[in-house]
């Protein structure tokens, strides 16, 4: 394994710093350290900014090497005195010279704005990553299909510039030359920004909200999950106690944004239909009751694990106005469900799919997840093929990411056998797959250490897009998160900003602490809203 050390004598960057070397050496052990280190490294770099330029030396055992990047003049004292003041970090940026914007001063010009200090934070931020990027480059040998992005939202970074009035084309130049994305991931990226454009066109951003209901219960544990879920088994006699938490805090919200619209209701997890059919009904009735159902765009539960789904509990939920569903198969593959501990069988997520149907759900979401362990392209293909016999409506495929809590991650010695495979061929594949059933990109998003440094996109036949999966990603309006693990993003100042709300995750704490989170819930909507 690839030791590198990190020195950053100039902490404004350290996240983003890390995060890009992270993702040209995904397998390597690195170190961020603050004062000179004697510890031997296979590759040593050094960040710090020198008058005005940021300096980048970096060492390894054969080669060394220096790299500049220039300082925005004005931004680090401006970005001191403002820091906190906007916590977004993918928005449009300024290209770091007009040199940079090649033959097209027109471009430069319109996308000059005048800064406020986050921007010439963000900017003198790109100035760094661009200089770096091109470091990495040299060492690798290699480029990365989203360049020198590390944020989460690139659809959202080319929103931001189709919004500020550049033509597509004009994206498509900022997003090559500045942030060194592929030609193909920039058309990607900008076909989703302007197909949500159009989804939200009639969604009120000033006024309307919203709202995540977390139900925070599995069957079982999936190898890969770093979410808040609890195994059902273990907690099924807290259920009904954590449902009179979790409806005394849609009784109080419900008060709090009376003066608010509601858009878009997302019931998720965990797994919602880990609930038996009355906890079901009397968690719906809680939502009719306390925020009503007049006037939603979309109302969406996850059914997620097929080995949760029943007859009697699709035919509660078809009783109220939920448009959407999602019975989630991840793979088709017995072998690899059994790996990753899904604890449900391939003849399970068939047959939970065809009794939505038979009960008339017509907008049923799929979730896949390529990368997983020993699955290569031919047990992908099979998955998709099997997947297509079904015809979704909607398909969300997503490349795997270990995050650290997951199991994958803290037992990898017990687990460093096994394969995990992803590439652009895979995820062509998903894509041309699902061209095939008719759909096309609705919205995308990354993910820290995702196998392959790729994304995850949401696919979607005509009319059956998930609103609230682009709203939540492209931050346009505040989401009102209830339940345990539940962070609220209130949305503000015509969505400059964002603050954050933040639930418990434990759920003994969100049960005993409930009032607690009512009231903290309270001081930011009416600080923020």
């Amino acid at each position: 394994m690839c030791k590198i050390g990190i020195l950053l004598l100039d902490r404004d960057f350290e996240h983003d710093i890390y995060e890009l070397i992270k993702a040209f050496y995904p397998e390597g052990d690195i170190h961020s350290l603050y004062e000179k280190d004697e510890e031997a490294y296979d590759i040593f770099f050094t960040v710090k900014r020198e008058n005005d330029n940021f300096v980048i030396k970096y060492a390894t055992k054969n080669h060394k090497g220096v790299a500049s990047a220039e300082v925005i003049r004005g931004a680090d004292e401006a970005s001191k005195e403002n820091k906190g003041n906007a916590s977004q970090e993918d928005q449009a940026a300024l290209p770091e010279n007009k040199a940079e914007a090649a033959d097209g001063d027109h471009i430069y010009e319109r996308y000059k704005k005048v800064m406020d200090a986050y921007e010439l934070r963000k900017a003198n931020k790109d100035s760094l990553k661009y200089a770096l990027y091109n470091v990495l480059v040299k060492l690798t040998g290699r480029t990365l299909p989203w360049g020198n992005l590390t944020g989460i939202r690139p659809a959202k970074l080319a929103m931001g510039m189709i919004e500020s009035g550049m033509k597509n084309t004009e994206v498509a130049q900022v997003m090559r030359e500045h942030y060194l994305v592929s030609a193909r991931k920039t058309a990607l990226a900008i076909t989703i920004a302007n197909r949500e454009r159009a989804l939200l066109a009639d969604i009120d951003y000033e006024h309307g909200y919203s709202l995540y209901v977390g139900i925070p219960f599995c069957p079982s544990i999936c190898l890969y999950c770093s979410f808040s879920s609890y195994p059902l088994k273990i907690w099924a006699k807290r259920v009904d106690e954590y449902l009179d938490a979790l409806c005394k805090e849609i009784r109080e919200t419900a008060r709090m944004m009376k003066n608010y619209k509601l858009d878009t209701i997302y019931i998720g997890g965990g797994t919602p239909t880990t609930l038996e059919p009355y906890q079901l009904k009397r968690l719906l009735d809680q939502l009719g009751e306390s925020f009503g159902f007049d006037g939603l765009v979309e109302f969406t539960i996850e059914a997620g694990r097929p080995d949760s789904i029943t007859r009697e509990k699709l035919e509660t939920i078809k009783k109220f106005p939920v448009t959407r569903i999602s019975v989630n198969p991840q793979t088709m593959n017995q072998d690899t469900l059994e790996i990753i501990g899904r604890r449900h069988t391939v003849a399970q997520t068939i047959e939970a799919f065809h009794l939505a149907r038979e009960l008339d759900y017509n907008n049923i979401n799929m979730d896949l997840i390529v990368g997983l362990p020993g699955e290569d392209i031919s047990k992908v293909k099979y998955t998709l093929e099997k997947v297509k016999e079904l015809s979704p409506d909607s398909l969300t495929v997503h490349s795997l990411a270990v995050k650290r809590a997951a199991r994958l991650n803290m037992f990898k010695d017990k687990y460093q056998e096994m394969t995990f495979e992803n590439n652009q061929e895979i995820m062509d594949l998903t894509q041309q797959t699902a061209y095939s059933m008719e759909m096309g990109p609705y919205y995308l998003y990354r993910q820290k250490n995702m196998k392959g440094n790729f994304e995850n996109v949401g696919y979607a036949k005509v009319d059956k897009a998930g609103i609230y999966n682009i709203l939540i990603m492209e931050e346009k309006q505040p989401i009102i998160a209830l339940g345990a693990g539940g962070s609220s993003k209130l949305v503000f100042d015509h969505g400059k900003r964002i603050e954050r709300v933040e639930n418990v995750k434990d759920v003994t704490s969100y049960i005993a602490r409930i009032d607690e989170m009512i009231e903290r819930k309270r001081t930011g909507i009416e600080t923020w809203l």
